[in-house]
């Protein structure tokens, strides 16, 4: 194990993928007032207890590089879903986070 889960890496990854997950629920499921269908709800509790667990912590890689997948299989083809859908739209409307995110990716 390594340093604690809780420093601004973490916390980042929590915003973007909070993020994602929010987008991608507002498009595809057409939540309103920000609120969370419940599948995307569990989604996100379900990604930021996974990051608040973290074995690498503040040193841990993005998902798609890391050598332990954590997600449970079904929870894992979610998250993929969401990614997929949202990354590239949100690219657009917050680049600064994806170019973060994109840096993050080549450590």
């Amino acid at each position: 194990m390594t340093e604690s889960a809780g420093g601004p890496r973490i916390a980042r990854e929590k915003r973007t993928v909070e993020k994602m997950i929010r987008f991608h629920c507002e498009r595809k499921h057409k939540s309103k007032d920000r609120t969370l269908c419940v599948d995307c709800a569990e989604l996100l509790d379900y990604s930021i207890h996974r990051l608040d667990h973290c074995q690498f912590g503040e040193l841990k890689p993005t998902c798609r590089k890391c050598s332990v997948h954590c997600y449970r299989p079904t929870m894992r083809e979610k998250i993929r879903q969401v990614m997929r859908f949202s990354g590239p739209r949100l690219a657009i409307r917050m680049p600064l986070d994806w170019i973060r995110h994109a840096f993050d990716d080549q450590e």
